[in-house]
């Protein structure tokens, strides 16, 4: 089976499909990102569905390929005995249909080739009846239907449609695949040389609008144009992934449905696309945010469907036998309702950054909904949740649902304070600093010298490494420049950072898993917030090398076997990508909720101490409260 890290994504907002390095389409749902796959191979056999085009007897993988430049358009090339020849992949932006396009052409002599459609719908359990018609075929299965078309000739072998035939140097042999609901009439067939020359433009034009610069401006751009990819366009929501159950352990059982739009990726895809120039695709994510958030704030969710939907029930497809053997294969997210506390504080943050990003004298039409998800998070910060990891044993005191509690209180009254927003902002104020004094009291371990996972552990954390990116501590206090050496000493494999350790046996879930990227951008992040320039870089470019050859981040990487893991191409691993690298360019962290090409403001998340709290003791950025608050500890 192909390694995560051989396939590249097409998509056209809407969906997606994953191309591997053999010229196999081996996943793709149709017609939504969170629809049964019609291609599955990825999880299972080729009998699960599959499109392959590639030279006739071809030993595996491709010779080269690309991304055609500024696009999401995928050039895959193959050089064998007697020429040379270009499969080129594409999905339309969608209009009215769902069209998948492939393109084969010649590039010099002769090529025999062999395409092989195998479609299997709901996640390869249906087998379609295929009829042959005067363009192609047409197959329909229960409520999906799906028409091939193409000059190249078409059999059937074995319930596969098969086609064999030669191209020469010039020649382009088109095939386009459309899905309609079955109980459609067949939708319209398109020009795939037009599509192919609309879709370019759109791409190019898109990434142009990029206000990226200096020498990471590649590795960004590709970012944002996976992130774009990963887009649901009817809602402007994104997507964690674009697949279900590639596994965080090869043959284990940590295997999720990414396929879901998170709250907690908020900050970081406001902060990414607003820093990059994106304010309309930044607007209409912060849009999906309201409306899926609106509604009793006691039911806020960690994770919500593309168009906001909150029903994700858990299931599980026992006829596919996972990738690499990795079972079971999911579908939906159990984790949908639990209690993780640091969600009100992320989305309050990536509230606070879009206002902050707004022309001055933007109304704030959200604030009466900040405001309730404020009220009930005074009355239940204290309370024990699931944490930042979806953790599936007993709730504790994470530290870092802490600190984010602490930030929705900072930001809210930032948001009185400095906007003029009304509000309760001295209660506020009081619950900032008391939520602040018991962080330092029980979220930090003397011998350790370090902040711990939960209160009374003695266990790290990626998540500490945020203490300082939200503001909770500046970067050069001494709490979290030992909080950075505890997690590089002891939650690191090979230099790159774990989420935590497994072994204890907290998460309620057996096995391991690999380095989980976006942590090890995060030090990044407080590496240079340390002023250890250097070494910020030095690590940002080695995990810019862990990419695949297209550019493209999973969610995991194996120290052991050098391979990626995890679900693929991974928002949550690019989103940091972007931040770093602009960090990284203008040469200074930033807060979460500061524009990164704007003027830091010291009401808006510089997280400055006073100097003597800088370089010695622990500290506080706000002075404690003369009474403990109470808590359910």
């Amino acid at each position: 089976m192909p390694r995560i890290e051989d396939y590249a994504i097409i998509g056209d907002l809407n969906t997606a499909a994953l191309v591997g390095r053999n010229g196999s389409i081996d996943w793709m749902c149709l017609p939504r990102f969170d629809s049964p796959a019609c291609f599955a191979a990825l999880l299972d056999t080729s009998e699960a569905g599959r499109w392959l085009i590639a030279p006739a007897g071809a030993p595996g993988n491709c010779t080269r390929r690309r991304y055609r430049p500024d696009t999401l358009i995928l050039e895959t090339e193959w050089e064998v005995d007697g020429g040379a020849v270009r499969v080129t992949d594409f999905m339309p932006v969608r209009d009215d249909a769902v069209d998948l396009v492939r393109i084969v052409e010649g590039l010099s002599g002769e090529v025999a080739m062999r395409g092989e459609v195998v479609l299997r719908f709901d996640y390869g359990r249906v087998v379609p009846w295929v009829r042959h018609s005067k363009h192609g075929i047409s197959a329909v299965a229960g409520p999906d239907s799906a028409y091939l078309t193409t000059p190249a000739p078409l059999r059937g072998e074995n319930k596969h449609t098969v086609s064999e035939f030669t191209v020469r140097a010039g020649d382009r042999i088109p095939f386009v695949l459309r899905w309609a609901p079955s109980h459609e009439p067949e939708p319209r067939r398109i020009d795939p040389f037009k599509a192919f020359d609309a879709t370019d433009s759109f791409w190019r034009e898109w990434i142009a609008r990029s206000e990226m610069e200096g020498k990471y401006k590649d590795p960004v751009e590709r970012s944002l144009i996976t992130l774009k990819a990963l887009t649901y366009a009817p809602t402007g929501g994104i997507v964690a992934a674009a697949t279900t159950s590639l596994p965080e352990q090869l043959g284990g059982s940590r295997n999720w449905d990414y396929r879901f739009c998170w709250l907690r990726d908020a900050t970081l895809t406001l902060q990414s696309l607003l820093a990059a120039g994106y304010t309309e695709e930044a607007a209409a994510w912060r849009e999906w945010l309201l409306r899926a958030i609106a509604g009793d704030p006691s039911e806020l969710q960690i994770v919500y469907g593309l168009d906001g939907s909150r029903r994700l029930p858990e299931a599980d497809i026992p006829w596919l036998s996972g990738y690499e053997n990795s079972r079971p294969v999911r579908t939906g997210n159990a984790a949908a309702p639990q209690l993780q506390l640091d969600v009100w504080g992320e989305v309050l943050d990536g509230l606070s950054l879009t206002r902050a990003a707004s022309p001055p004298g933007t109304v704030d039409t959200s604030w009466d909904i900040q405001v309730a998800l404020m009220e009930y998070l005074e009355g239940a910060w204290d309370k024990p949740d699931n944490g930042l990891w979806e953790m599936r044993g007993p709730r504790r005191h994470f530290t870092h649902s802490k600190v984010m509690a602490w930030v929705a209180a900072d930001r809210m009254v930032k948001a009185v304070r400095t906007s003029g927003l009304p509000g309760p902002d001295d209660r506020w104020a009081a619950l900032r600093s008391g939520i602040h004094a018991d962080v330092m009291r029980n979220g930090f371990d003397e011998e350790l010298n370090s902040f711990v996972q939960s209160y009374g552990s003695r266990e790290l954390d990626a998540s500490l490494l945020l203490v300082p990116r939200v503001g909770f501590l500046p970067h050069r206090h001494l709490r979290v420049a030992g909080t950075v050496q505890a997690i590089q000493e002891r939650l690191t494999e090979d230099g790159l950072v774990l989420r935590y350790r497994t072994e204890s046996g907290h998460d309620g879930l057996t096995g391991h898993e690999g380095v989980f990227l976006a942590c090890s951008f995060w030090l990044v992040d407080a590496l240079l917030g340390l002023g250890r320039g250097d070494q910020a870089t030095a690590l940002f470019e080695r995990l810019l090398s862990l990419r695949n050859d297209v550019g493209l981040l999973s969610e995991e990487w194996d120290p052991v076997s050098q391979r990626q893991l995890g679900n693929t191409p991974q928002a949550f691993s690019h989103f940091p990508l972007i931040h770093c690298a602009l960090q990284l360019h203008h040469g200074e962290a930033h807060g979460s909720d500061t524009p990164l090409q704007r003027p830091k403001h010291p009401e808006r998340g510089s997280g400055q101490l006073p100097k003597d709290a800088m370089e010695s003791g622990p500290g506080t950025s706000h002075p404690a409260p003369e009474k403990r608050p109470e808590t359910s500890r």
